[in-house]
């Protein structure tokens, strides 16, 4: 690890210690900074999970209610927002598990629509820009969110949290619950399903 890695390790686990401490102290001003700081991607995680503005925006609320509740469970091993959405991920499957039973079958049970998440392959590393990441810079980036509506629950939130939220692999499995097998698994038949849409978006 080098000098410029192990510095931004270091900052980061000494940032989740101090989260740890003041929520187990329920810090108002930490709650507060809290909220500033994650508000719009917690939202824009729950919006691209149930699908639905209204549902997400309830569920937002009632995410930073459970962490005032249940901040003492945070474990500084894990970045905050990896446990933030873990948080707000297990209010949606509660809430939708109750209402559309169906609807979240892959997030709750680590299987695609396919059953084959053992397909042999891995996603490359080329170092450069995925096609994703440059669409999403581009004025039609509301052509792709309109076609990510399209897509299941499970595609939907590995898609975001991989480039939208930059987690890594291994962070996308602990936060799901599943091997690193599935979460590259709904990376690559999320980005298949999606291929119309960045082709017409790249127009």
């Amino acid at each position: 690890m080098n000098a410029t890695a192990f510095y931004f390790e270091s900052s980061m686990t000494q940032e989740s210690t101090e989260i740890a401490r003041g929520l187990r102290r329920r810090d108002p001003d930490l709650l507060d900074r809290l909220i500033e700081q994650y508000q719009h991607r917690l939202l824009r995680y729950l919006v691209y999970l149930t699908g639905r503005r209204e549902l997400a925006e309830d569920l937002f609320q009632e995410t930073w209610i459970r962490v005032l509740e249940r901040g003492h469970q945070f474990n500084d091993k894990y970045a905050f927002s990896t446990w933030l959405f873990s948080v707000a991920r297990n209010l949606a499957i509660d809430y939708m598990r109750r209402k559309q039973p169906a609807s979240l079958d892959g997030l709750m049970n680590g299987k695609d629509n396919d059953n084959n998440d053992a397909a042999p392959f891995d996603l490359p590393a080329t170092g450069r820009p995925s096609a994703f990441d440059l669409t999403l810079q581009r004025e039609q980036g509301e052509h792709i969110a309109a076609g990510m509506q399209h897509l299941p629950a499970e595609y939907r939130e590995a898609l975001m949290l991989r480039f939208q939220e930059g987690m890594s692999l291994e962070e996308i499995a602990t936060l799901a619950r599943v091997p690193l097998g599935t979460v590259k698994s709904r990376i690559y038949r999320g980005l298949s399903a999606l291929e119309p849409w960045l082709k017409g978006a790249q127009l």
